[in-house]
Formats: C-alpha cells, sequence, structure tokens
C-alpha cells in the first residue's frame, strides 16, 4: 500500500514554522494534516476537592509540565491557597524550571530540576538535604504507578495529585478511510480513537506510533501496528516513516 495521504493526531504547527515533516513532504509529495484527538483540561473545583488533599500538606510540588504548573497555581488561585516561600520545587527539566518564574520569584535555592525525565529528579530529591520533604507529585489523569513506585522505592514520602484531565475531541467530520496511515503519540489518542469509531474502518488506515504505552494500547484494541517507533534504529517517528517509504 503506497503512503501518500497522512493524518498526525497533534496540533496543527504555528503559522511559519517548519516540522520534522516538510522534507519528507517534498521528498515524497505526501499530503499532511493535522488534527488533535484529544485534549488536556484543569479539573473543576468539584473535581479537584474530591481528591481530599491539601497543598499546604506538603512541602515539596513535582512537576513534569508546563500545563501541571499553570493547572497548580490556578486551583491555589481558586481556593484561596498563599503557597509558603519555605515551599520546594521539584522539576523534570531546566526548560518546566524556569517556567515557574511566571508564578514565582526563582531561587535556586528551592527550586531544583532532572535532565528531562522524573527519573532523573530521583537523586536531586535524595540529597540529605531534602530528606525529610513531603512531596506532591502532580500529574494528568492519575498518578502513573511507574512513576509511584520511583519516589516510594527511593523512601520518600510522596502522594500524587491531579490537576488535570485528558477529553477526547469531537472527530465526527473526519474520515479515516481518506487517509494511508494515521500516526498516534498518546494512549489518549487510542482512548479517542476508541470513542469517535466504534466500528472499524473498513479498507484503511494504516496505523503508526510513538511510544511503548501508545503502541499498547493500540494493540489491546485489536489494530496492527504498520509503523512502531522509537526503536534503536528509528528513535524518531520522522526516521520511521521515512525508512518505511525508502522500502
Amino acid at each position: 500500500m503506497g503512503i501518500q495521504k497522512i493524518l498526525i493526531s497533534q496540533q496543527i504547527p504555528s503559522a511559519g514554522a517548519g516540522t520534522p515533516y516538510d522534507e519528507m513532504i517534498q521528498q515524497y509529495n505526501l499530503t499532511v494534516e493535522y488534527r488533535p484527538f484529544f485534549r488536556v483540561e484543569p479539573l473543576s473545583m468539584r473535581e479537584f476537592r474530591a481528591q481530599h488533599l491539601s497543598i499546604l500538606d506538603y512541602t515539596a510540588i513535582v512537576f513534569s509540565s508546563k500545563l501541571a504548573i499553570d493547572a497548580f497555581f490556578h486551583i491555589c488561585e481558586e481556593t484561596k491557597t498563599v503557597v509558603p516561600d519555605t515551599m520546594k520545587y521539584f522539576c523534570s527539566s531546566e526548560n518546566i524550571a524556569v517556567y515557574l518564574q511566571k508564578y514565582i520569584v526563582y531561587r535556586k535555592r528551592k527550586i531544583f530540576y532532572g535532565e528531562n525525565s522524573l527519573k532523573s529528579v530521583i537523586p536531586i530529591a535524595t540529597l540529605p538535604k531534602h530528606r525529610g520533604e513531603k512531596f506532591l507529585i502532580t500529574s494528568t489523569d492519575a498518578l502513573k504507578e511507574s512513576v509511584r513506585r520511583l519516589f516510594t522505592d527511593a523512601k520518600l514520602d510522596c502522594t500524587g495529585m491531579v490537576l488535570a484531565k485528558t477529553v477526547s475531541n469531537d472527530l465526527h467530520d473526519v474520515r479515516l478511510a481518506d487517509y494511508d496511515l494515521v500516526i498516534f503519540y498518546s494512549p489518549a489518542d487510542i482512548r479517542s480513537l476508541k470513542e469517535n469509531f466504534p466500528e472499524r474502518p473498513k479498507g484503511g488506515p494504516l496505523f503508526a506510533t510513538f511510544g511503548p504505552a501508545t503502541a499498547k494500547a493500540l494493540k489491546e484494541e485489536g489494530y496492527a501496528i504498520e509503523i512502531e517507533a522509537p526503536t534503536p534504529a528509528t528513535p524518531s517517528m520522522v526516521e520511521a516513516l521515512k525508512k518505511y517509504l525508502a522500502k
């Protein structure tokens, strides 16, 4: 089956911004369209309060996204919670840590960050000066058990707090059969696929997935995966697609 028309389950790139797919589009005369399959929304106050958690019971907050930071301080504002100056912040990357400047005075003595993963935060969090902290790990939908285990295995006092939720977008105007290939990047994409298309499209398209969790979710729905990334040979979706098209 030839690949000519591709649907990518992500936001349309900003006007004028290049994408990793540009060179490939020209080389293979592809048509590439973007359509996000889901969106992330902050919890309502009712949903947040149902967790029965108090931010002030904790001495350290863990962030892995800018969205979580926005949602956290929105909830603080709505609940009139004044975060003390003694609060410590642990972020999965420097980029996310710097984003905290939008809400607080950036002081290195209370902001710490890893190298693009929560796993890389653990060696910092377990330093003697942080040993007595109570960690509040922010998340979307639910705290992954693998993340919780990182902290509990390190014997850190931790609790998960959900700040936002993923919601499937309405895709009633999308005809999957119009595409040769659909690329998914998140398990939430697969949930949206199931909700929007309860009956499997006949005659196509092929599916590509990025990340083991996305691949697992699609396989559990009974779909075959034509292109899967990352792999040692193709660490990005673009490289995986290039290799596939070159065959």
